[in-house]
């Protein structure tokens, strides 16, 4: 069965044709390197990786781009506030950020571009621009013209006058039009730039995109993805400069996530309500947030709070437990049972009912509904009087490659050797002797989150694998 996509720029789900066969070309947007990333910068990236696994479980080489926003306005007011530069604020939130979204799972980009590295690029895509009549420089700042843009609106679907309603002109802005945006900036006192044919300067926000995709992926890639919140204006604008730079269509699919609410409440800094990814991951199990992020289609809003990530925890802890429980029953199965192959003919059933949720616009809210019904067929099974270890292999190995796509790595969770948790309890019992109880403390939590429970007793430590 073909993938299917939700076409933010059409409105309608279309079935997936790549440009070239057996190949997709993605670029997402990355976040703005000047802080540590919140949740709701940590769902893009959950979700879009989900979408490439899933592509390439289906068989697909994916190029997967995305971008480093590490010149900005908001970048250089911390680097001004801490007495640092530019590079090295954004170095630092770079890597910060590689680290986060490694701990949810997320695969490495196939590239990570960053403004600083594209400098040339941007400033020559933008002299093309202006050769073409659709941007013009005013006193050391170049402006796009979207009303040289035929079509501008057909993302966020608005008629250019009711864009043109809402437009301002900022005081020191020297623009032809409320609605012309900036590709280039000219310095300020104090600020970091670059040399250009207008002057010393930096470039607009949008433009690094339209850049940068065509770059590392070409003229017209597949799927551009992000936020829904970049629809208008990032997004919208992309379109503009990529098409009016390129005289071809830029991306074929333009999918965005929807929002986080925040205990009911849409998640805003100015409410003071967001919650940044490292705090959560430090006190919860990465992989249980990235399952309670894909436990609501991508388009969706999703509400978080303390209260759902606990029951996304549960959720992912039953489908672990039947995991388990199929590995705790391979001593005692037979290599060959009469009826194996009627439970192997469900699984694939049940496999095949998980793809075709994922292939209908990566429905992993269903997919996981699927996941636990396989769950519930595994213990339904072990119920039996002579069970296959065939059977229980395939029961395991579909549980792996179905999590695999949402990024969950159930393998990983349960490869604690007995001898392994023998050893660290050994640690333990010399890390109390020495009175380094704050080891003590790390090694049991470590074995909690691994489903470990120990038991200190008068005749030592005992220890069980929880259920």
């Amino acid at each position: 069965m073909a993938i299917s996509i939700y076409n933010t720029l059409t409105h309608e789900k279309e079935e997936f044709k790549p440009l070239v066969e057996g190949k997709v070309s993605m670029y997402v947007c990355g976040p703005t390197v000047y802080n540590y990333i919140h949740i709701g910068n940590a769902r893009p990236a959950i979700v879009f990786d989900t979408v490439r696994r899933f592509f390439e479980y289906k068989g697909y080489h994916v190029d997967y781009v995305l971008n480093f926003t590490d010149v900005d306005d908001k970048i250089i007011k911390v680097a001004n506030e801490a007495g640092e530069e530019v590079p090295d604020i954004a170095n630092k939130f770079i890597q910060a950020y590689l680290e986060d979204v490694g701990a949810l799972g997320v695969k490495k980009a196939t590239h990570n571009p960053r403004v600083m590295d594209t400098m040339d690029d941007i400033i020559h895509f933008i002299e093309v621009l202006i050769e073409k009549g659709y941007a013009y420089e005013a006193e050391g700042d170049v402006y796009f013209r979207p009303r040289a843009f035929e079509g501008y609106g057909k993302l966020s679907h608005q008629s250019i006058d009711e864009l043109r309603s809402g437009a301002r002109i900022q005081v020191g802005e020297k623009k032809e039009d409320p609605l012309d945006f900036a590709l280039w900036k000219n310095v300020k006192e104090g600020e970091i730039s670059w040399d250009s044919p207008w002057g010393k300067g930096r470039p607009g926000w949008h433009i690094e995109c339209s850049t940068m995709a065509k770059k590392y992926l070409g003229d017209t890639i597949d799927i551009h993805a992000g936020g829904q919140d970049l629809t208008f204006p990032h997004h919208e604008n992309e379109i503009a400069q990529s098409e009016a730079r390129n005289g071809k269509s830029f991306a074929n699919y333009w999918m965005h996530n929807g929002y986080i609410n925040i205990n009911n409440e849409k998640m805003s800094k100015s409410l003071g309500n967001f919650v940044l990814t490292r705090d959560l991951i430090s006190n919860h199990n990465p992989q249980v947030l990235r399952f309670f992020m894909l436990s609501v289609h991508y388009r969706n809003p999703i509400n978080f709070s303390e209260e759902l990530l606990k029951s996304a925890e549960n959720s992912l802890e039953r489908i672990k437990t039947a995991y388990q429980n199929l590995e705790h029953r391979k001593d005692t199965s037979m290599d060959l049972v009469d009826n194996q192959n009627e439970w192997i003919q469900k699984i694939d059933e049940i496999k095949k009912q998980f793809e075709k949720e994922m292939d209908d616009d990566f429905n992993t809210a269903n997919a996981i509904s699927v996941l636990f019904e396989l769950a519930k067929e595994a213990n339904v099974y072990l119920q039996e009087k002579q069970t296959s270890t065939k059977v229980i292999d395939a029961y395991q190995e579909t549980l792996q490659s179905l999590l695999a796509i949402l990024g969950i790595d159930i393998k990983e969770e349960n490869d604690l050797l007995d001898e392994d948790i023998e050893a660290l309890i050994v640690e333990r019992n010399e890390a109390r002797k020495n009175r380094n109880f704050n080891r003590a403390d790390e090694i049991r939590d470590m074995l909690k989150e691994k489903g470990i429970i120990l038991e200190d007793t008068p005749q030592g430590v005992r220890w069980k694998r929880g259920n």
